[in-house]
């Protein structure tokens, strides 16, 4: 492991908890919850207790108020076992954080302190089958009809899908508009016309439910928009940084992990009388994998 000089001491001890806390709750079981294709509930709550959900989020909705680094070390402790099913990363270091952002006072005492609490999962409503990274195409509708809103329409690859009650949900209120027609809702999903479509079978990230959604007349408040109508897209930009940093926070800490791994499986295993580390070859290749995983180490913590 390299030096790192972002972390405080009360970063570290926070680390050190958070690591008791996996080791403990999520990795005897996390084998089971990859067949299952998604992790229980109750590992939610326990995580809300132990004030591992929304870091930053504010004492006066509930939260600690803490610095974003809280949150980082949760990501990294997770990623350090290999734990992809619990999809803590979208529920505060995105949903959360658009309620928080851009939401109005009723939105945040409302769904904040359920999220910190992990009674309330959150999960972001933006991927569908015809938009994936060119987010102005997307086609599901938002139509106005009084003082509600009426949509329709499907996303798919949607983290946390299968649990989410609450959703941060891009739409199309004006399809002319291109990426000034997008306007994002925080949508109930025990809303009639909220339906969940199957959880979806991946090559990783098993235990992580990833499910197509689908919006048949949904009907939700005028006040449940996320911010003003047709400023969804740019919301979403200013977001997209954030989690593109998020993941990686998460690449840099599987790298290192898997080297380890490598590491100590080329010390142990043998061919031709001696260990495969020994090879001059092999010690090339695991240092020049090194030297990247700290290039990309350095420079995602100076982002």
């Amino acid at each position: 492991m390299i030096e790192r000089s972002i972390f405080q001491p009360e970063h570290e001890m926070w680390r050190q908890t958070v690591r008791h806390f996996v080791e403990k709750e999520i990795v005897p079981f996390h084998d089971q919850w990859e067949k299952d294709g998604i992790v229980p509930r109750d590992l939610w709550l326990k995580a809300g207790e132990a004030g591992m959900l929304c870091c930053t989020v504010p004492e006066e909705y509930g939260g600690l108020g803490l610095d974003y680094l809280f949150d980082v070390v949760v990501f990294e402790e997770l990623w350090r076992v290999g734990a992809s099913g619990p999809g803590f990363l979208i529920h505060a270091d995105l949903v959360a954080t658009y309620i928080l952002s851009s939401g109005n006072e009723e939105q945040k005492r409302h769904w904040l302190p359920k999220m910190v609490r992990g009674e309330a999962i959150g999960s972001l409503g933006m991927t569908e089958p015809h938009a994936g990274s060119d987010l102005k195409a997307i086609r599901t509708k938002a139509e106005r009809d009084g003082n509600h809103f009426v949509i329709n329409g499907q996303k798919v690859f949607i983290s946390n899908g299968q649990m989410c009650d609450v959703l941060v949900l891009a739409t199309k209120t004006d399809t002319a508009a291109g990426a000034k027609g997008v306007t994002l809702f925080l949508v109930d999903a025990s809303l009639p016309g909220f339906n969940r479509g199957k959880n979806l079978d991946k090559l990783g990230m098993k235990a992580q439910d990833t499910s197509e959604l689908f919006f048949d007349n949904l009907r939700v408040d005028a006040d449940a928009m996320l911010g003003e109508e047709g400023k969804g897209f740019s919301l979403m930009m200013t977001k997209l940084a954030q989690e593109r940093l998020a993941q990686a926070i998460r690449s840099a800490t599987v790298v290192e992990t898997v080297i380890d791994y490598t590491v100590e499986y080329t010390s142990e295993r043998r061919a031709f009388d001696q260990t495969i580390a020994d090879f001059q070859n092999t010690q090339f290749v695991l240092a020049d994998l090194k030297a990247r995983s700290v290039m990309a180490r350095v420079f995602t913590d100076k982002c």
